[in-house]
C-alpha cells in the first residue's frame, strides 16, 4: 500500500453516507449480523460498535462473516471471468455445500484455473472459502459448550464422521478430544488476513497460527502431548488479552505485545526466536544475519529451520526474515501475507511521532 487506510471513524461516516468511492475498495463486516456489504447496500446501517472494516473479500470471508443477501457483494466483485462468475453464483445458492475439485471438474472447469482465479480475485482458493465458512459455524458452537452433534449441524454436515474428519484436518483432533474444562483451551480470533487459532493456558499464550496453516495439526498435536490430553475449546485471559493486542496492530497503532509467552522448543530454537524479537518493527533480516548474531555463521540451515518451527506468529515475528538477496522468502503462513505484514510495519513507523 502506498498510502496508509483510512481511519475506522471514516470508513463507518463513508459507509453511512453510502460514498460510492469505496466501493470495491472497502467492505463492511457487521457483528450483530454475521454479514459483509458492499459500501453501497440499500439494507438499514448498523451501529458503528458493530461493524468492522476490511480490504478485501477474502478478510471479510475468513473471519467469518457470510456474503449479505441484499448487496450480493460476492457477485460484483465476480468480474467478468466466467469460472469466477459461474462458481461464486453456485456458492450463493448453496453457502452450506461441500465443493470438491471432482464437481469443480463436472462443471467443466480446471480445478488448478479455478485456484488461480479465486487467488487473483479475492485471495484465498474457492475451495477455501466454502470450508472455513462451514467449520466456523461448529467450531462457534463447540467453543461456547455447545454438543458435537449441534456444531456438526451448524458447520452444515449432514454426517457426523464427514464433520469429525473436517474439524480433525483443521485442528488435529477430533471434536471429541477438545474439553470444556482444561489446562489449555483454543479459541478463534478474526483477523484482517484471516481466522488464526490462539492456544493459551490461565497464564500465557502457546500458540498462535492462521487457521489454514498446513502446519497447525502438527503443532496441536504436540500441545496436546505436552498438556497429556489435557486441552479443550474456549479461551483464557491471555487469549483476551492477545486479541485485543492484534486490533492494535492491525490499525497500524502499536506493534507491542505484552501477552506472556511459552516458548517449545530446544534451547538453539528458543534463541533463534528471541533474536526474531530483537528485530526492529519495520526492519527485516536474513538468515545469515540472525545465525551471525547468535554465533554461529555457520548454521544458516539451522536458523531457517527453528524460523519455521515458530508456533507463535506475529508475536515472534518470522515474517520479518528474508532471504539474502532481499526476496521474500517462504512463510507458513502464505507469502501474501508476508508481503501484507512487512507493508503494516513499515506503514506503522512512518507513522510515528
Amino acid at each position: 500500500m502506498l498510502f496508509p487506510p483510512p481511519d475506522q471513524d471514516l470508513l463507518y461516516r463513508a459507509f453511512l453516507s453510502r460514498d460510492e468511492s469505496y466501493e470495491g475498495r472497502w467492505y463492511v463486516g457487521v457483528t450483530s449480523t454475521g454479514v459483509f456489504c458492499r459500501f453501497s447496500c440499500p439494507a438499514r446501517k448498523p451501529k458503528r460498535e458493530n461493524c468492522r472494516f476490511y480490504e478485501t473479500i477474502a478478510a471479510c470471508l475468513e473471519s467469518g462473516f457470510r456474503p449479505c443477501k441484499r448487496c450480493r457483494p460476492l457477485r460484483s466483485a465476480a468480474t467478468t471471468e466466467p469460472v469466477v462468475r459461474d462458481l461464486v453464483a453456485a456458492l450463493e445458492r448453496n453457502p452450506a455445500h461441500r465443493w470438491t475439485e471432482g464437481e469443480i471438474e463436472a462443471r467443466g472447469f480446471d480445478p488448478s484455473t479455478v485456484r488461480r482465479a479465486f487467488k487473483r480475485r479475492f485471495g484465498i482458493t474457492f475451495l477455501e472459502l466454502a470450508r472455513m465458512r462451514r467449520i466456523r459455524e461448529g467450531f462457534t458452537t463447540l467453543s461456547v459448550g455447545g454438543q458435537v452433534i449441534d456444531a456438526q449441524l451448524d458447520a452444515g454436515f449432514s454426517s457426523p464422521s464427514g464433520f469429525r474428519d473436517a474439524f480433525a484436518r483443521l485442528l488435529g483432533r477430533s471434536p471429541a478430544a477438545f474439553r470444556g474444562t482444561a489446562h489449555l483451551k483454543a479459541d478463534w480470533i478474526d483477523t484482517p488476513l484471516g481466522p488464526m487459532i490462539a492456544v493459551s493456558d490461565r497464564h500465557a499464550l502457546h500458540l498462535l497460527e492462521f487457521a489454514d496453516r498446513k502446519a497447525l495439526p502438527t503443532e496441536l498435536r504436540r500441545l496436546y502431548t505436552f498438556a497429556k490430553g489435557d486441552v479443550g475449546l474456549g479461551r483464557y485471559e491471555p487469549t483476551d488479552h492477545v486479541e485485543a493486542e492484534l486490533q492494535q496492530f492491525f490499525a497500524a497503532r502499536s506493534a507491542t505485545f505484552s501477552v506472556r509467552l511459552v516458548l517449545h522448543g530446544s534451547a538453539f530454537t528458543r534463541g533463534v526466536w528471541q533474536a526474531l524479537r530483537r528485530i526492529p518493527v519495520g526492519e527485516t533480516r536474513s538468515y545469515g544475519q540472525i545465525a551471525a548474531e547468535l554465533h554461529h555463521p555457520s548454521a544458516t540451515r539451522a536458523v531457517a529451520r527453528a524460523n519455521g518451527a515458530n508456533q507463535i506468529a506475529l508475536l515472534i515475528p518470522c515474517h520479518r526474515v528474508i532471504g539474502a538477496d532481499g526476496s521474500l522468502t517462504g512463510y507458513g503462513g502464505g507469502l501474501w501475507r508476508k508481503r501484507y505484514l512487512i507493508d503494516l510495519e513499515r506503514r506503522l513507523v512512518a507513522a510515528a511521532p
